[in-house]
């Protein structure tokens, strides 16, 4: 299929590539023309605007922007609409908040275009080990794209089938799920990323505290030196808490056991913030994902051992930088 990508970043990029091994045809445009200029080399076709971007592509088309959520991408949405026509298929792939979703799409369907709101998983690792695709809109449209899905996620891999689950949603084992209606693809993936809070959360305060075993304030026989970067290691091995987030922390200890690079000053992408509003409007208990969340906001007035795991588990895995 033809598809065109706007924004070529960490994970546009990506995206991008991916398809194009599975051997679709990709049109690129970033306002980085060096951006543009990379993904050329790799086979896509340049677009030097989202005007052009719309006409290299033919109908019915399907443009995915992958940009940062808010004035970036409404502005692109903004931009392009009036070059698509009736049939087209508009998708946000980023972080978008999932009622904007709902007044973006009515906003749309006037003009006969479809929009999917799509919750992306997996970071900066995507183009080797997939995506998991959360996906919100008409089922006409998802059915339509559904080759796109199909190479953007992970498939089944090695994972063994979870019994009892013959009559369930086929695609759901390969990675992406259409969720719902327009919204509730970025509905699940910002409950998704306030658990990842949470899950972090956890790993961080475990490693505190056996960083802290040692203390000299400690009775004697009760001082424990504990390499951190060795127990995240045997924890990776036949552990209940084995994780892909383990994995990216493990990986971090043993470059540095310390975690000298960085000061554990935590940055929030918006989706633990919107978790929780959520858990407020519907009064639905989410203490250990509120906690996460506002222990990010105190590591930027005193930061921690733990804090200093959060980041290097948000760099591992999405190349995220700390807050300023």
């Amino acid at each position: 299929m033809q598809i065109g990508i706007v924004g070529l970043g960490r994970m546009g990029a990506n995206i991008a590539r991916r398809l194009m091994l599975a051997g679709h045809d990709v049109v690129a445009w970033d306002r980085s023309a060096d951006a543009v200029a990379a993904l050329a080399k790799d086979g896509a076709t340049p677009a030097t605007g989202l005007a052009d971007l719309a006409g290299k592509l033919a109908a019915p088309r399907a443009v995915w922007i992958m940009l940062p959520a808010g004035a970036a991408t409404e502005g692109a949405i903004d931009e392009i609409a009036p070059h698509l026509s009736a049939g087209d298929a508009l998708i946000d792939g980023g972080n978008t908040f999932w009622r904007d979703d709902i007044a973006r799409a009515n906003r749309l369907k006037p003009r006969g275009l479809y929009y999917l709101d799509i919750g992306t998983s997996g970071g900066v690792w995507g183009l080797e080990r997939g995506y998991c695709l959360m996906i919100g809109g008409d089922k006409e449209i998802v059915q339509r794209l559904d080759p796109i899905f199909a190479a953007l996620a992970p498939g089944k891999g090695e994972i063994e089938t979870t019994p009892g689950r013959a009559a369930r949603t086929p695609t759901a084992e390969q990675g992406y799920l259409h969720c719902g209606p327009v919204g509730a693809g970025h509905y699940v993936k910002m409950v998704h990323n306030g658990i990842e809070y949470g899950l972090m959360q956890a790993y961080a305060e475990g490693f505190d505290l056996l960083r802290h075993a040692s203390d000299p304030h400690r009775a004697k026989d009760e001082q424990f030196a504990i390499e951190v970067a060795d127990v995240a290691e045997v924890w990776r091995r036949g552990s209940v808490i084995t994780s892909w987030l383990l994995d990216l922390t493990a990986t971090a200890l043993a470059k540095d056991p310390a975690l000298g690079a960085f000061t554990g000053k935590v940055e929030d992408s918006g989706e633990g913030r919107w978790t929780v509003q959520e858990a407020v409007e519907q009064a639905t208990p989410a203490p250990v994902l509120t906690a996460a969340l506002f222990a990010r906001f105190r590591s930027r007035q005193e930061a921690t051992f733990a804090d200093k795991i959060l980041s290097a588990m948000r760099k591992g895995f999405g190349g995220h930088g700390e807050a300023k």
